[in-house]
């Protein structure tokens, strides 16, 4: 009877010390992403803009345990329907979990990395574009990581990332007029002129687009395109006073 009793008490103790094991492994996987976290929004935010970090190897379902794809699937649900509720504090909480059972997991990242940017943390939505376009350069990618960097006024990153995304997207005419705002911002007004002429092909009934065109011409000192665009404004606002002087001034000048 001893012997039995002996064999139970240690099956439970071992047991206890499986499951305390566990839990400090999870506890050390989400200090060590945190930590991660922290390293990198510390290199955003000393003024260079730039990461050092390996280039991260795709990592497809094939490569984790079927266990841990349901799991960070299940995260990546749970975190969907918080989003759904507007939990957004839940929804991060899930999506980080599902990073401690892989750094990989691409969706989880991507997910994680868009929340931030909608919710206006966006140096934390830097560092993780960045981190995104290492291992898969996609469109999109780009173009957040262009709006992260414009929110928070630094123009010359944002020019490059919305060129990156321009570049890959040519025939899309709102990428050209991301880029033609940007470089606005930047003061690059001739560089400005020639992506924001291109958006407004594609956008011909954007008359903002098309009065940030004007004033680019102005700002370079083409007065002739300047009218014209003018011009173009006024046939889509006929009652608009300000444009009317605009194009008085400019043949006046």
């Amino acid at each position: 009877m001893l012997v039995y009793v002996l064999v139970l008490v240690g099956s439970i103790v071992g047991i206890c010390l499986m499951a305390l094991c566990r839990l400090l492994l999870k506890q050390q996987a989400i200090r060590r992403f945190v930590r991660s976290m922290k390293q990198r929004l510390h290199a955003v935010n000393s003024g260079t803009g730039q990461i050092s970090e390996k280039i991260i190897e795709r990592c497809s379902s094939g490569h984790l345990r079927a266990a841990d794809v349901q799991q960070i699937r299940g995260f990546v649900c749970s975190a969907q329907k918080a989003l759904a509720r507007q939990k957004t504090e839940d929804a991060e909480r899930y999506f980080i979990q599902a990073l401690t059972v892989s750094t990989h997991a691409y969706e989880a990242r991507a997910e994680l990395a868009k929340l931030y940017l909608t919710t206006g943390r966006t140096s934390k939505a830097e560092a993780m574009y960045r981190e995104l376009i290492l291992d898969r350069p996609e469109i999109s990618f780009f173009a957040n990581l262009g709006l992260a960097c414009y929110q928070q006024g630094k123009f010359t990153e944002a020019c490059a990332a919305y060129k990156e995304a321009y570049e890959q997207d040519p025939k899309n005419p709102m990428r050209a007029a991301s880029l033609g705002r940007s470089y606005m911002a930047a003061g690059l007004m001739s560089e400005a002129a020639e992506y924001l002429e291109k958006a407004s092909c594609g956008c011909a009934r954007d008359t903002e687009l098309l009065r940030l065109l004007a004033e680019c011409y102005v700002h370079v000192g083409d007065r002739a395109h300047a009218q014209e665009v003018y011009r173009r404004v006024n046939k889509l606002e006929p009652y608009d006073e300000d444009i009317k002087e605009r194009m008085l001034a400019l043949a006046g000048a």
